[in-house]
């Protein structure tokens, strides 16, 4: 692992200057990697029974040994990125990443494929941590917010596409045929990795932290409060999406190609606002951007839960949902750059605690979404406002924090 990572420093001396627009669209691809992998496949499933004589479990355990590889591996890869640099371990994960991929196109047994899925996630999880890290490394402030809400603006066609692009490939190249789309991209990341990324935490920096505070840096409360901001706002999205079959297709008696042409159509809105936050933050702070946003989010979640609980038609959902989702547009990027901000020095661990985080609250959400059954919106209403009011009081807890912090520096 040392030799590795020494090689990767040697070929990348120059550490990178500012985000530019290659280095953006590479960090964007290591970060799509892993929701990629989780939705191009989804409508192999039923194919993937028969060719592999297996059950609909088994292939779903399929996906849940790669979401349980994402978030070890990012346990594992955010700290080892702070220690050793950006470089190495990012090598590692995506040839680990590459190799695991092939070898599920390739699995002969659903065992072997299961096994091959779980390490492709602990391995795909570098990208997408060392990714965040990056940007923590050669930005701050308003320009880390920018560049946060752009990755995560080209990084976000991913999953919306991710189905799209499954459902219209399946019947050409087989389930296999699109694991092998899933190895493409990985290949076609170590390239841009190669092509476009230096070092970005240099030895020095790595020796400051490692005589440091160590894991109580993501005890300082500025983190913790944008930390849990992010996460709880992305749990509202979980609840809307983990929900969304059921709210459109059976109590709005939309079809399966309706309900993919509306989950498209806010997906799309939660894009735009992405790279409107990029254009707004510079001229206004992350923090009131991400406020914003926020409050936005839980005007419009208040109205979902009211169409909801009054048994309203369904139909009256259609237009809070969408902005529910969109106004996260102005939170993801803006939380993301105030938390990671707050840990500089050790930042490869708070992208780590970031991804882990979000990745937890989703497994909650997805299963409380599905108490009352198909024919009720009032458990996602529910769970959306909680995760909205956790997240602005989180938000307001981190305000508080860095205006002390400010005050005591003074």
């Amino acid at each position: 692992m040392t030799a590795i990572v020494e090689d990767a420093e040697a070929a990348t001396a120059a550490p990178a200057k500012k985000v530019t627009g290659a280095l953006l669209i590479t960090l964007a691809l290591l970060s799509a990697v892993a929701p990629l992998a989780t939705d191009l496949y989804l409508s192999a499933f039923p194919q993937m029974v028969e060719s592999l004589s297996t059950t609909a479990s088994g292939v779903q355990l399929s996906l849940t040994g790669f979401l349980i590889g994402v978030s070890i591996g990012q346990l594992v890869f955010g700290p080892l990125s702070d220690r050793f640099g950006r470089m190495g371990p990012l090598l590692v994960g995506v040839v680990i990443y590459l190799a695991s991929s092939a070898v599920a196109a390739l699995a002969p047994t659903i065992a072997v494929l299961v096994l091959a899925r779980l390490v492709q996630g602990l391995s795909g999880a570098a990208g997408m941590v060392i990714s965040r890290a990056v940007i923590s490394d050669i930005a701050e402030g308003e320009a880390a917010a920018q560049a946060f809400s752009l990755m995560m603006l080209v990084g976000g066609v991913a999953p919306v596409l991710g189905p799209l692009a499954g459902s219209a490939m399946l019947d050409a190249v087989g389930w296999r045929g699109l694991l092998w789309v899933i190895a493409a991209v990985g290949a076609v990341s170590l390239i841009f990795v190669a092509a476009f990324l230096r070092e970005t935490h240099p030895k020095e920096k790595r020796m400051r932290q490692a005589n440091g505070p160590g894991l109580r840096v993501l005890l300082t409360p500025v983190y913790i409060g944008n930390a849990l901001a992010l996460g709880f706002a992305f749990s509202t999205m979980m609840a809307y999406i983990s929900a969304s079959p059921f709210v459109y297709q059976t109590m709005m008696g939309m079809t399966e190609l309706q309900y993919g042409l509306v989950f498209g159509a806010n997906s799309l809105v939660l894009t735009v606002v992405g790279g409107l936050s990029a254009k707004l933050v510079q001229h206004h702070a992350p923090s009131r951007l991400a406020r914003i946003g926020l409050l936005t989010n839980l005007g419009a979640i208040a109205a979902i839960t009211v169409v909801a609980v009054l048994d309203l038609p369904a139909v009256f959902l259609v237009v809070p949902l969408a902005v529910a989702v969109g106004a996260l547009g102005l939170v993801f990027g803006n939380t993301t750059a105030l938390a990671l901000g707050a840990v500089r020095e050790a930042s490869g661990l708070g992208s780590a605690g970031l991804g882990v985080l979000q990745f937890a609250l989703a497994g909650v959400v997805a299963s409380l979404v599905g108490v009352g059954g198909e024919t009720t919106a009032v458990p996602m209403a529910l769970t959306m406002l909680a995760g909205s009011l956790i997240a602005i009081t989180a938000m307001a807890v981190a305000k508080r924090a860095h205006a002390g912090k400010r005050l005591r520096s003074s």
